[in-house]
């Protein structure tokens, strides 16, 4: 079923450069059981997500992604059923009533689409594991042949996600299977008005796939934002017309934290010139999911040698180009690191709102200041990247959409910095005022705009008065 686009390529709903991004993991969230029976009744964990809509709302989120929510073994990535939420988080209705209360609130809903493997608890995988060779399924699974025997004992091997074997690697070249596939897709439209989806373990996976579900997107009722999981590579063979409008953005999120850590923005510098510079970055003109961690690595809180750049790493995304996202805890400074591979405590439950102190003190209140920035200056949202200084502890840049400019400068050092002076070509003489700071203003003359010394471990965002 490898339909190829014959119209114009579905662009990327408009309300995505707009976004701030809110990334929660339900199964973790809403303390469900680590694995689930396939017998129990439903349990509407997913109810305990409703108390935070306000919260995110007032934090400046307009745009959710849910982790994996279907009915699955385990984690959520070893789906089950597509068209039934996971009983470990409740039923049907339980969804659909997060999906209100966040469009309600004018909120985007994104969810995991994962469509690379499934679970052995599949109910067709299941069917070839009753029936072997005389089950109609035995084509929907790569590599599946009846010539050996699995760990699991049964008399069959196949393909795993990078083969692990409770990951069942689905044959998406067959008709049947991406018929299965994107009814799923339509049935979270119209059951639940979904709004994206993040495509898991995107760079895996045959990229007519996308293709081909690009071109079934265009009939649906309503345009869908389609992000894709890559971690290495080149995001444009993802992202590109008649493909994927996104993917996520690994590169910058690395720069982001080990270039605090190494008290080296040079290496933030150089990713953000490769990527987004104006007139020569790679993805300029791609709005990517940009991110400080998420449920795979480790939290960005405890990533930073020191905390106290933690509100300077979020003032960079959420300045920078991209839809950015903040990952569930984040805004109150919470830890987690894998364990011996364990995932858990990356994904605690969610405590009632509004959660634990903040660590570093203000961090909530800070990221209220740089979201509701975002909201209130296109540029932000809308502008090129234009590079301004760089040295190992102090950056500075522009993002410029017409005449209309904002300028940032960081300052990671424990120290004021050395003076600032930053080149403004063409821009002219006047005032420009810091919005984190209103009452301090900075002259601009002569094509130069003199910030003087920055104070330790801090930013400004500025605009022309």
């Amino acid at each position: 079923m490898a339909v190829m686009p014959t119209e114009t390529p579905l662009a990327a709903p408009a309300w995505i450069h707009d976004a701030v991004f809110l990334h929660v993991y339900p199964l973790g969230a809403c303390d469900a059981p680590a694995t689930n029976d396939f017998h129990g009744a439903p349990v509407a964990r997913l109810d305990g997500l409703l108390p935070w809509l306000d919260h995110w709302a007032a934090l400046g989120v307009n745009a959710v992604y849910l982790g994996p929510v279907f009915e699955s073994s385990t984690h959520g990535y070893d789906t089950a059923d597509y068209f039934h939420v996971d009983r470990r988080l409740g039923d049907d209705a339980a969804l659909a009533r997060l999906a209100d209360g966040l469009h309600a609130r004018g909120m985007k809903l994104v969810v995991d689409a994962v469509f690379h493997h499934v679970g052995r608890g599949f109910w067709a995988f299941r069917d070839v594991r009753e029936k072997g060779q005389a089950s109609p399924y035995r084509s929907w699974f790569s590599g599946l042949r009846f010539d050996g025997r699995n760990r699991f004992g049964d008399p069959f091997v196949y393909q795993g996600w990078r083969g692990v074997e409770e990951l069942v690697k689905l044959d998406l070249r067959q008709d049947a299977v991406r018929r299965h596939l994107f009814d799923a897709v339509a049935h979270w439209v119209a059951r639940y008005g979904i709004d994206g989806l993040r495509l898991d373990a995107a760079d895996d996976m045959d990229l007519d796939f996308f293709d081909g579900l690009h071109a079934f997107c265009r009939g649906l009722d309503k345009p869908l934002w389609l992000m894709g999981e890559v971690i290495h590579g080149d995001y444009r063979n993802w992202a590109r017309p008649g493909r994927l409008h996104a993917t996520t953005d690994y590169a910058l999120w690395k720069a982001l934290w080990s270039s605090h850590n190494d008290r080296n923005y040079f290496e933030l510098a150089h990713t953000l010139k490769r990527q987004v510079a104006q007139g020569e970055g790679m993805y300029e003109g791609l709005t990517l999911y940009t991110f400080a961690d998420n449920h795979d690595v480790n939290r960005v809180a405890s990533l930073l040698k020191d905390l106290r750049h933690l509100p300077l790493l979020y003032l960079l995304l959420f300045t920078l180009p991209g839809a950015p996202s903040l990952y569930y805890g984040g805004e109150w400074g919470k830890q987690g690191r894998k364990e011996g591979g364990n995932d858990r405590p990356l994904r605690p439950p969610l405590p009632a709102p509004p959660g634990p102190p903040d660590n570093p003190p203000g961090l909530r209140a800070a990221l209220s200041r740089f979201i509701s920035l975002r909201h209130q200056h296109e540029p932000l949202r809308r502008g090129h990247y234009r590079e301004l200084l760089v040295r190992n502890e102090q950056l500075a840049y522009a993002r410029e959409l017409g005449a209309d400019a904002l300028v940032v400068a960081v300052n990671l050092a424990d120290k004021p910095s050395d003076g600032v002076d930053l080149p403004m070509p063409g821009a002219p003489d006047g005032e420009w005022v810091d919005l984190l700071e209103p009452s301090r203003r900075f002259p601009l003359r002569g094509g130069r705009l003199q910030l003087g010394p920055l104070p330790p471990t801090s930013g400004r965002v500025l605009r022309k008065a």
